[in-house]
């Protein structure tokens, strides 16, 4: 049987953290595997492998994988230099400012070096975002969510089914997304019994 929390193991799942970075995979499973092995090993740490993770993370949002992460880190390696500017990457998503997170990256690109697909994994969860938000939204102000050129940006309308409306961009009637539920009360006649009763 395979056995996950064997440190022997750990170079194995190091490299596969690296392959997930090249190759635009994810699993969650195996990344959290490995931080748990430097739990249990400090000696055997690598900081960078854990940023990878944590990056891997985000590309994952709406997901709650990075908080998953963050609960596995040690106060020490939580304080690193490189995983707060990491969380801060979070944070701002979290918190929906894109624009400030794409000017970190731009000024910063080094973070996220060696993350294929890192960027569109960005884009996917703010048009996420911009789906359950907006009906209507300027065009502009979708292109600097994005951080994309004009050109670029006709795709990604295209992409979610949006429509280009010159100076806006129109997202859907949100009536559309409103689902109704009915709720049934099971109230059998037991119950109710004692309450008449009470009440005469």
């Amino acid at each position: 049987m395979f056995q996950r929390y064997n440190p022997k193991n750990l170079v194995m799942f190091e490299q596969y953290v690296d392959r997930q970075c090249a190759e635009n995979m994810y699993d969650l499973e195996a990344n959290l595997a490995v931080l748990k092995l430097y739990q249990f090993n400090p000696s055997e740490y690598n900081p960078a492998i854990t940023q990878r993770i944590l990056l891997k993370a985000i590309t994952n949002l709406p997901h709650t994988d990075i908080i998953l992460c963050k609960c596995l880190l040690a106060p020490e390696n939580m304080e690193e230099p490189e995983v707060q500017d990491i969380l801060r990457l979070s944070t701002l998503l979290e918190l929906c400012q894109f624009q400030a997170f794409w000017e970190i990256i731009v000024e910063q690109p080094s973070i996220i070096a060696g993350m294929t697909g890192f960027e569109d994994s960005i884009r996917r969860y703010a048009c996420h975002v911009l789906n359950i938000t907006y009906q209507r939204i300027s065009k502009e102000l979708v292109r600097s969510t994005l951080n994309v050129t004009a050109s670029e940006l006709n795709s990604w309308i295209s992409k979610y089914g949006w429509t280009d409306e010159g100076s806006t961009v129109f997202i859907r009637t949100q009536d559309e997304s409103v689902k109704t539920k009915n709720i049934r009360e099971k109230v059998d006649f037991e119950t109710v019994a004692g309450l008449m009763a009470a009440s005469k």
